[in-house]
C-alpha cells in the first residue's frame, strides 16, 4: 500500500496521556495453566459512562499493513437505546492503540431514507483486513427506525458493507440473496469471517424467514476488493429454541474451522468443519468435566494463538448474578480442539466487572458486544463499549490488551 494512505494530521490525534486510564486489574502468566497469558490491563478510550464523550457502541479493529508500519482501523457509532444506533464512524490509530484519530463518520454507512417511510441505518459492522485486494472489507447488516427507539416489527434485514481503500470508504452495498429461507433476515451481523488463501472470504451466516427459529450455514464469497458475492451455501444448521441461532464467529485453527453460535437457550453452541461450508452436529459449550456453561443470549468471539484456540465470552458467575443476561464480566478460556470443551483452569477475566452484580445491578455497565484483534505476535486486544440501560445508556468505550508469553506466530 502506498505511503499516502496513511497520511494523517497530527491534529486529528488525542494526547496520549489523556486519551487511556489503565485499570490495576491483571494476571501474571503464572496464573495460567499453559503459560500462554503473561499480563490482561484494562484501557479507557472514551468516558462515556460520566457524559464527558459520547456513548460509543460496536467498536471492532483490525490491523492494516503499511509502508511505514501497521495502522489499527476501528469502526464504532453511537447508541441511545436498546438496538438504536447512530451512523458508523470510524477511528485510526498508529502506534498500536495509544492515541486514537477523533471518530469520523463513514459517509456510505449512515441513515437512508426508503420510500417505504423507514430509515435504513447499519449496525453491527466487522472490519476486516483484506490482503489479496489490499482493502478493508466493513460488514454489518440493516437496521431501520421511523422514530425515536428501536421496533422490533422490522422489515426484511440483510448484510451491508462498504470497503475502505486508498485511503477513502467505498459506496454502500448490499450483499445479495436470493433464497427464501432469507426472506426475513440473513446476516453475519457482529461476525469473525476467514480470508482463504485464493481470496474469497467465507462466514457463518444466520438467517430465517420468519422471526423465529433461525438457522446457520457456512458460506463461501468471492471478493474483488469491491463487491462481495456468495458462491456457495452449505448444510443447514437448525435450532428451535427462541429465535434459533445468532451472531456466529468464525476461525480457522491448524486447518479446521471453528464455529461458535449465540442462542437463546442458557447456551452458547460449538461445531466445526473442515471446509467452512458444512459443520459437524453442533454441541454445547462446556467445561472438559461435562458442565455446560450458562450463557444468556449474549456473544461468543475466538482468539486464535498459534499455541492454543481460546473463546471469549460472558457467563453466569455468583459475582453476577442479578446482571441481565450476566453482561459482565467478559472471559477467556482455551478450547480443547479434540473435544471442544474448555479447559477450566485456564479461564481468566478478560473485562472484570464493574459495581456490584448482586445488590446493585442497575448500576453494572453491561458489556458483550465486543470483538477481538490479534495486534502483534505478543499482544491481542479485546475492544467493548459499555451501557447502562437504567442510566441513559452511558458507557465507556474499553480496550483489553492481552500481552502473550510467547510469540504468536499467527501474526505476520
Amino acid at each position: 500500500m502506498r505511503n499516502r494512505s496513511f497520511r494523517i494530521s497530527r491534529r486529528t490525534f488525542l494526547v496520549a496521556g489523556s486519551a487511556f486510564v489503565a485499570c490495576p486489574y491483571s494476571c501474571t502468566a503464572t496464573d495460567d495453566g499453559h503459560g500462554l497469558v503473561r499480563s490482561i490491563e484494562k484501557v479507557t478510550l472514551k468516558r462515556g459512562r460520566t457524559g464527558k464523550d459520547e456513548t460509543w457502541f460496536h467498536p471492532r479493529a483490525c490491523m492494516v499493513p503499511g509502508a511505514n508500519g501497521p495502522m489499527s482501523l476501528m469502526t464504532l457509532q453511537t447508541i441511545g437505546g436498546s438496538d438504536y444506533f447512530g451512523p458508523v464512524h470510524y477511528m485510526t490509530s498508529i502506534d498500536m492503540g495509544r492515541t486514537w484519530s477523533v471518530p469520523s463518520e463513514i459517509p456510505s454507512l449512515g441513515r437512508v431514507r426508503r420510500d417505504d417511510g423507514w430509515d435504513e441505518c447499519v449496525c453491527d459492522i466487522v472490519p476486516e483486513f483484506h490482503q489479496p485486494t489490499n482493502s478493508v472489507l466493513a460488514m454489518g447488516h440493516s437496521v431501520c427506525y421511523r422514530g425515536t427507539k428501536f421496533e422490533p416489527a422490522q422489515p426484511p434485514r440483510w448484510p451491508v458493507y462498504s470497503v475502505w481503500k486508498n485511503g477513502a470508504w467505498g459506496i454502500r452495498r448490499k450483499l445479495a440473496w436470493d433464497d427464501p429461507r432469507g426472506a426475513f433476515i440473513y446476516t453475519n451481523n457482529c461476525g469473525q469471517r476467514v480470508a482463504l488463501p485464493n481470496g474469497d472470504i467465507t462466514f457463518v451466516m444466520s438467517f430465517g424467514s420468519k422471526n423465529a427459529s433461525r438457522s446457520a450455514a457456512g458460506v463461501h464469497c468471492s471478493f474483488d476488493g469491491s463487491v462481495l458475492a456468495i458462491k456457495a451455501v452449505g448444510k443447514e444448521m437448525k435450532h428451535a429454541a427462541g429465535r434459533g441461532l445468532l451472531e456466529p464467529s468464525l476461525v480457522r485453527w491448524r486447518d479446521r474451522f471453528f464455529v461458535t453460535l449465540r442462542a437463546e437457550d442458557n447456551r452458547g453452541y460449538v461445531a466445526t468443519s473442515d471446509d467452512g461450508l458444512d459443520f459437524s452436529d453442533k454441541q454445547p459449550l462446556s467445561w472438559e468435566d461435562g458442565e455446560p456453561l450458562m450463557m444468556s443470549s449474549t456473544q461468543q468471539h475466538w482468539l486464535p494463538h498459534s499455541e492454543a484456540l481460546f473463546l471469549v465470552y460472558t457467563r453466569r458467575d455468583s459475582s453476577n448474578i442479578n446482571v441481565m443476561r450476566w453482561r459482565m464480566p467478559i472471559y477467556m478460556a482455551q478450547v480443547n480442539p479434540n473435544t471442544l470443551r474448555l479447559v477450566r483452569e485456564t479461564e481468566r477475566v478478560v473485562l472484570p466487572l464493574v459495581g456490584d452484580g448482586v445488590n446493585a445491578p442497575d448500576d453494572v455497565p453491561f458489556s458483550g458486544n465486543f470483538h477481538i484483534t490479534n495486534v502483534t505476535q505478543d499482544e491481542s486486544w479485546v475492544t467493548d463499549g459499555e451501557m447502562l440501560p437504567k442510566h441513559g445508556y452511558k458507557g465507556d468505550l474499553i480496550l483489553a490488551r492481552i500481552q502473550w508469553a510467547r510469540p504468536n506466530q499467527l501474526v505476520r
